[in-house]
């Protein structure tokens, strides 16, 4: 293997062995740090852990919760939450069929780092609003 090459096409570790930054991910499409990035830090599923870290909800609930959410989309996003191990899917068999949707362990160790986010953005709103406000002016006098 030539020096420089990485090992498999979807192994993310840096060939550069000096001083790495355990924070640096490989930037391809598929890494699959990247791809967990995107899963989890989509605005669907930032919502749907949020409303689920409260209680477990039933798809309409969710759905009602969600404001501009599809059904097609929520249904997308909690089958991609269920494969990642984040969402927990109980059928119960009664007529008509209810469906529940719950955090798993793993789900609230993430659930942890969104409150985090949140709180950020909470804190650093106005100074956005600012900014913002600044770079629209600046654009409207290009």
């Amino acid at each position: 293997m030539e020096e420089g090459t990485l090992k498999s096409p979807s192994h993310c570790d840096s060939t550069d062995y000096g001083d790495s930054d355990p924070f640096q991910w490989d930037t391809r499409e598929d890494c699959e740090v990247r791809q967990i990035l995107d899963r989890v830090a989509d605005k669907w599923s930032l919502l749907v852990i949020a409303l689920l870290e409260r209680r477990t909800l039933r798809f309409t609930e969710l759905r009602n919760e969600i404001d501009g959410i599809s059904q097609r989309m929520l249904t997308v996003t909690l089958r991609q939450l269920e494969r990642d191990g984040l969402v927990e899917r109980t059928v119960y068999p009664v007529v008509p069929p209810r469906v529940e949707y719950a955090l798993t362990d793993l789900g609230c160790t993430l659930h942890e780092t969104i409150k985090a986010l949140v709180t950020w953005t909470e804190k650093h709103q106005d100074e956005i609003a600012a900014a913002r406000a600044a770079y629209d002016r600046r654009m409207a006098t290009v």
